[in-house]
């Protein structure tokens, strides 16, 4: 791979100014039952967590017709925390040396999932503008890790260095605020996806709840408390029908167990506000796509298989309703994200004590323009001047929706969010990415 990669990464200008306008966080008024059903459900989800991993693991080998003693053992070396060795003095070097800020006013940044598809973008995005930016990855396996360790190669001749440790080792979280003063968190650690859920429930407890809360505990007792912005997702709407869906709409239907735990996450950040002053901004990403993105995307395993010959699922709803997708360019999450670090106020605790009321706040980034999977499809085709087999089916109840459509007013009026990149556009940056990367058709198999 060469330093040309670095091309497909976008350049963002300096920090954003917010405008004079105030942002009130309104709670939502949800009624005593859908509360109630809820935090019921969310209960259930602990008791999956708190499981013997050997009984997690059968259950997700029953359901998987790739069952064997091996997907047993990656299962739990997803969960292991001993994911590599840190401390010593040259390690503490490469910390304090990629963390240094290197502008005036800049920030220091602990980016978490840092070698993944967002917070790959997001870390060099906070380089090049001069923040001071330290990577936090587990480099698990829940998509092919030679991608994330080729984004880890491409952050290295930034100047960027990713940590290799988990999100739920708390002595490793103290000892990285202990060598730094961390300003901000940027948290985008996550186990993603919508259908792996039912194949490995206990992964998505373990990083989206038991992991952000560790996150949380360490940061509650930092001296200063950052300021936390952290990737909630568009899922949280579930099976809302109000388009375009706003940050007022109800949030107590999770259609997957991947948006509950989304949804746990922003209530436990309004506990950890709450009760500890800490400053905290969730982003509901709408569909992120383009270079270096996740292989479980559909846009991204469809230019795999269209390039093979094989065939691509194409979801219809019910009375053969159009299912369609609000997709995001990776750029726009970018500012989006950039625009939302720079507008957190400063956290309001100290040791673990709360000493005034602290911002909590939750956005939309999304694109506004919501785009049928068929036409997806047909874009695709045309870039890479290949037919695609269609293969039509019906939409499986897996978790996935009918639609996604953000509406973004409250992200415009408080940073000026305003995504630009078409689904043409992006597409054709992707292809053109995924082209130089893979090089081949059998490369692609990968």
């Amino acid at each position: 791979m060469s330093s040309s990669h670095m091309d497909n990464i976008p350049s963002t200008p300096g920090k954003f100014k917010m405008e004079k306008s105030s942002y009130i966080q309104r709670c939502r008024h949800f009624s005593s039952v859908a509360k109630l059903t809820f935090f019921v459900f969310l209960g259930l989800i602990l008791v999956l967590f708190f499981k013997s991993p050997s009984t997690s693991s059968l259950s997700s080998s029953s359901s998987s017709p790739y069952s064997s003693s091996s997907s047993i053992a990656s299962d739990l070396s997803r969960r292991s925390l001993k994911t590599s060795s840190w401390g010593g003095l040259a390690w503490e070097k490469r910390v304090r040396s990629s963390a240094r800020i290197r502008s005036r006013n800049g920030f220091s940044v602990l980016v978490t999932g840092a070698a993944g598809f967002v917070g790959t973008h997001v870390s060099v995005a906070l380089k090049r503008r001069g923040d001071g930016v330290l990577g936090l990855d587990n480099f698990n396996d829940y998509y092919d890790p030679a991608l994330k360790r080729a984004r880890q190669s491409l952050l290295e001749r930034s100047g960027i260095y990713i940590v290799e440790g988990d999100i739920n080792d708390a002595a490793l979280l103290k000892k990285l605020f202990e060598l730094i003063p961390f300003t901000h968190v940027m948290h985008l650690a996550a186990q993603a996806g919508v259908r792996y859920a039912m194949e490995n429930p206990g992964s998505y407890v373990h990083s989206n709840i038991a992991g952000f809360v560790n996150l949380l505990e360490v940061c509650k007792s930092a001296n200063p408390q950052p300021a936390i912005v952290w990737a909630s997702s568009s899922s949280v709407y579930g099976l809302n029908t109000k388009v375009p869906f706003s940050e007022k709409d109800r949030t107590d239907q999770p259609a997957s167990l991947y948006a509950a735990t989304k949804k746990a996450g922003e209530e436990i950040a309004h506990t950890y506000n709450h009760i500890y002053g800490l400053s905290l901004t969730g982003l509901r990403f709408f569909t992120v796509y383009g270079p270096w993105g996740r292989p479980d995307m559909a846009y991204f395993f469809f230019t795999r298989n269209i390039l093979k010959g094989k065939s691509i699922p194409i979801f219809e709803a019910a009375n053969h309703g159009t299912v369609a997708r609000d997709f995001t360019y990776i750029d726009d999450i970018v500012k989006g994200c950039l625009g939302a670090l720079d507008t957190a106020e400063k956290s309001t605790g100290s040791g673990g004590k709360k000493r005034a009321p602290a911002q909590l706040r939750v956005f939309n980034l999304g694109n506004t323009s919501p785009v049928p999977v068929s036409d997806l499809v047909s874009i695709l085709e045309r870039l890479l001047k290949v037919k695609a087999k269609r293969l039509v089916m019906k939409l499986p109840r897996n978790g996935d929706v009918q639609f996604t459509h953000a509406n973004i007013s409250s992200a415009r009026r408080e940073f000026g969010y305003k995504p630009t990149t078409d689904l043409q556009t992006g597409l054709k940056k992707f292809v053109r990415w995924y082209v130089s990367y893979y090089g081949s058709v059998k490369k692609s198999d990968q």
